[in-house]
């Protein structure tokens, strides 16, 4: 599809150069042609015996021919470069909007294949259990609990889905006002602590007053995004730090974590959507849709900050985020 629509532009484009390149050439014809009459005119009037001293008609002619030769071999130059270069642009033109609409299918694929997950297990669950003659009121409510189970998930993921179109797409319009990163932080670890008791992790406060230009209930959501995954990551018992520093050119927040870090080849790759990395290295399951580092993402852009990761495999991971 994108091969037809390269070709069409890259006619499209060849079309405009050329009627360019072409109406020159005959303005150019023209005002040489308009010269040699000139000439040709005034020799006569001065000399009427002779054309041009030195100079036979057949020549004017010859010079004539060899003008529109010129031409036409600078118009053919000029069809082969533009034919070549218009391609070469008409690709670079189609590229954002190729991508975009891969992104997009691998988008509603991914989606698609993380509700039919849940959807698959209810209408397993709910069929063995209708075949069951003797479905008693325990049966129903722990068929109805385990459906539950599965709504929330979903729900879960919709409320992530409409996150990253909110965040990750610029569609968020946030109010933005003066914000100290130190509370932004305290109240981050107040959302997550419960999270943090529950693997017994203690977390390691430096926090500075830093104050930026911000949106806070949206900065307090990435924070809250990395240190639920820096729990998730991090073993039992370990200790995760963060920090809060103002720079002379920006508010800096630091999480870093213990845990099982991230292999190099990840590295590159898991600010994308439904992306997540080998998790087979902990002990531990691990759930997950690998949406929050992506609205991580789009949180940090619309506060016109960013966020990069350090980690080294097995030895912990460090998010560092500018605003």
């Amino acid at each position: 599809m994108f091969q037809k629509a390269r070709i069409k532009l890259t006619a499209f484009y060849l079309t405009i150069i050329m009627l360019i390149s072409m109406s020159f050439s005959v303005v150019i014809y023209q005002g040489s042609v308009m010269e040699l009459n000139r000439i040709e005119q005034i020799q006569r009037f001065r000399r009427p015996s002779l054309t041009i001293p030195g100079i036979e008609p057949e020549i004017i002619e010859e010079t004539r021919g060899r003008i529109i030769l010129a031409l036409y071999l600078i118009n053919l130059i000029i069809l082969g470069v533009s034919g070549t270069a218009g391609y070469f642009l008409a690709g670079k033109t189609l590229k954002p909007i190729s991508q975009m609409l891969e992104d997009q299918k691998l988008f509603v694929s991914d989606a698609s294949h993380e509700l039919r997950t849940p959807l698959t297990s209810m209408k397993t669950e709910i069929e063995v259990t209708l075949r069951d003659k003797n479905l008693n009121l325990k049966d129903a409510k722990n068929l109805l609990s385990s459906n539950l189970e599965e709504v929330n998930k979903m729900q879960k993921l919709t409320n992530y889905l409409l996150e990253l179109n909110k965040f990750q797409n610029g569609n968020g319009k946030l109010s933005f006002d003066k914000v100290n990163l130190k509370n932004v932080v305290e109240k981050a670890i107040k959302e997550t602590e419960k999270l943090a008791e529950a693997k017994k992790m203690k977390v390691i406060k430096s926090l500075q007053n830093t104050i930026v230009n911000g949106n806070e209930e949206s900065l307090v959501r990435l924070v809250v995004i990395l240190l639920d995954n820096a729990i998730k990551y991090t073993p039992q018992g370990k200790e995760i730090i963060v920090k809060t520093v103002k720079t002379t050119t920006a508010g800096v927040m630091e999480i870093k974590d213990s845990g099982i870090g991230i292999k190099k080849e990840d590295l590159p790759h898991i600010f994308e959507r439904f992306y997540r990395a080998d998790s087979s290295r902990s002990k531990e399951k691990i759930d997950g849709y690998g949406l929050g580092l992506s609205i991580a993402e789009g949180i940090a852009k619309l506060n016109n900050g960013s966020i990069k990761v350090e980690s080294k495999e097995g030895r912990g991971s460090t998010f560092t985020v500018k605003i």
